[in-house]
């Protein structure tokens, strides 16, 4: 499981969602013929680069636990656990 609470409450995590959201909005609008008024291989571009970063940075999953949930400790928290 994934405790969504913690992660939305996560500035990294929204900005790695905001941008899965641009490009799946860019993929639609191309299926449907829409012309972007900024070129999508511009836009995808920027977003791809952005993504690339974020998931270097351990960003998209949480490098602490195994898999892609969280721990049954992280799934307790309210806040995000301070250093």
């Amino acid at each position: 499981m994934i405790n969504w609470k913690l992660r939305l409450k996560n500035k990294a995590t929204l900005a790695a969602l905001a941008s899965a959201a641009v490009v799946f909005a860019a993929n639609v609008a191309t299926a449907l013929g829409v012309t972007l008024p900024v070129g999508q291989e511009q836009a995808m571009a920027f977003v791809m680069s952005l993504l690339t970063v974020l998931a270097a940075l351990g960003v998209i999953t949480d490098p602490t636990t195994a898999g892609v949930g969280d721990s049954n400790r992280a799934m307790t928290y309210t806040e995000p656990k301070r250093g």
